[in-house]
């Protein structure tokens, strides 16, 4: 059983737009990952950088990934057979690990994928409640 202190996983930073301070949003385990996997079936073998400025990106950068919180992911991903990794040159010509994900990791992105669909259908609902039982 999965316990809610269980559930997170690491921080990424998330721009302010109405104030200079710097807050962290936790992601729940496994969102990153998702991001990671979904980011590479999409763009095909990229680069750590890349992965990390692509989903910045892709989230209108209210997700900012430091270094080692993608690195942690990428090492995941590759340990449990999800991504494959391979040495090559970057476009500014410097030696870098290029990942792609593997057939296995296609099947966990669409199993992680309907998971995570449900659970924010799920969260809409409940979000959405209206107090029936009037103010109490």
């Amino acid at each position: 059983m999965v316990m809610p202190q269980d559930l997170w996983q690491s921080s990424v930073d998330i721009p302010q737009e109405s104030c200079v301070a710097e807050s962290k949003l936790d992601l729940l385990q496994g969102t990153l990952d998702l991001m990671v996997l979904q980011t590479l079936a999409t763009m095909g073998e990229l680069h750590g950088y890349g992965i990390a400025r692509r989903i910045e990106q892709a989230s209108g950068d209210k997700v900012l990934l430091n270094q080692g919180t993608i690195y942690a992911s990428l090492v995941r991903l590759q340990q449990r057979g999800w991504i494959s990794a391979e040495w090559g040159t970057s476009s500014n010509n410097r030696k870098a690990k290029f990942y792609s994900i593997t057939k296995k990791g296609r099947k966990q992105l669409s199993d992680d994928a309907a998971h995570w669909q449900r659970l924010a259908n799920v969260m809409g609902r409940v979000l959405a409640m209206q107090d029936e039982g009037g103010d109490q």
